[in-house]
């Protein structure tokens, strides 16, 4: 069976394709009659599913997190692209490809993993130093972070995205440093690195991106200062002070209450994560949402995306081709 994008999908087309089972539900309508009401996902994205007929037969005979054999319909329900299923059937083994379901950064992971070794080795204070270094050397651990997507949906939502979202957060916090003497250097890189320590045990990515259970219980803030905490008792007189700050800096990284974090910023380096941990998750799901358009027509996306407005997709990205300096006599 060939592989339908979910993405590709448009309102009308006949659908035969493998999907990952993300969510399936026994539902009723509104007479009272049962339907099956699925979330299929692949690399390129989710569609709701809807199986009307035959409930008994199909209710049984596939579960969550199974790959699926699809053919069906698509249609247009509340602005909302659906699949009206008429068969459906759990794949066999052979007949899914593993590409076709988890999307990988295009970035270069030995380069980035590299360039937070520098960072670590750069760091004066000895006990930061020698709890990064610890981490580090956790080969199961780096390859975790290696491997881990950095959020479910909402930033670099791909195999090796937390290894890119970290590195450009550390990199960023680099920069203030340099614009703002009076932040301290290691302790905002130490918080850089490690601010989403955690969701290497947040997320399972095997087959999908979905959450663990320590992850929905307890999240990626909790489990990463559980991680860290681990780490500095073993670490020789690892000052209190300074493990209060560091502790604190990924505690309150998501900045606000509201937005899950249990304490808001209360030092300059936890400030400054906060706001460059949140422009780099920005900038992310901008251009996720850009680039995706930039493969159609328009100049605008529809107001689907994190922002709930429309955003403007630039011509570069567009892909419209502009004239070297010396045909617009400029040079």
């Amino acid at each position: 069976m060939s592989k339908q994008l979910v993405k590709d999908i448009k309102p009308g087309e006949e659908v035969r394709s493998v999907f990952f089972t993300r969510r399936k539900e026994i539902r009723k309508t509104r007479r009272g009659d049962p339907y099956i009401f699925l979330e299929l996902s692949d690399r390129s994205g989710s569609v709701e599913g809807k199986i009307w007929d035959e409930v008994a037969r199909y209710k049984d005979s596939f579960a969550e997190r199974d790959f699926v054999a699809v053919s069906g319909r698509a249609s247009v329900y509340q602005d909302q692209l659906q699949l009206e299923i008429k068969t459906i059937r759990r794949c066999r083994e052979e007949e899914v490809d593993p590409e076709w379901f988890l999307r990988k950064t295009e970035a270069d992971l030995v380069e980035l993993e590299e360039y937070l070794r520098l960072r670590v080795s750069e760091i004066r204070n000895r006990h930061l130093r020698q709890l990064l270094q610890v981490l580090l050397d956790d080969e199961e651990l780096m390859r975790s972070m290696r491997s881990a997507p950095a959020a479910k949906s909402y930033h670099h939502p791909y195999l090796g995205g937390l290894m890119e979202h970290t590195a450009a957060v550390v990199r960023v916090c680099e920069r203030v440093c340099d614009l703002y003497p009076d932040v301290d250097r290691d302790l905002l890189t130490a918080a850089a690195f490690l601010h989403d320590i955690g969701k290497v045990q947040e997320l399972e990515f095997d087959k999908s991106i979905l959450y663990s259970d320590e992850g929905r219980f307890l999240g990626h803030l909790v489990l990463g200062d559980e991680m860290v905490r681990e780490r500095i008792r073993k670490i020789p007189d690892f000052p209190p002070e300074l493990e209060m700050r560091l502790r604190h800096a990924i505690l309150s990284h998501h900045g606000e209450l509201e937005w899950g974090s249990p304490k808001q910023p209360m030092t300059l380096e936890a400030l400054i994560l906060h706001h460059v941990d949140n422009l780099d998750a920005k900038i992310n799901s901008f251009l996720e949402v850009t680039e995706r358009r930039a493969e159609g027509d328009g100049r605008w996306t529809d107001m689907r995306n994190l922002f709930k407005r429309p955003l403007y997709v630039p011509k570069a990205i567009n892909q419209e081709m502009e004239l070297p300096l010396e045909e617009e006599g400029l040079l």
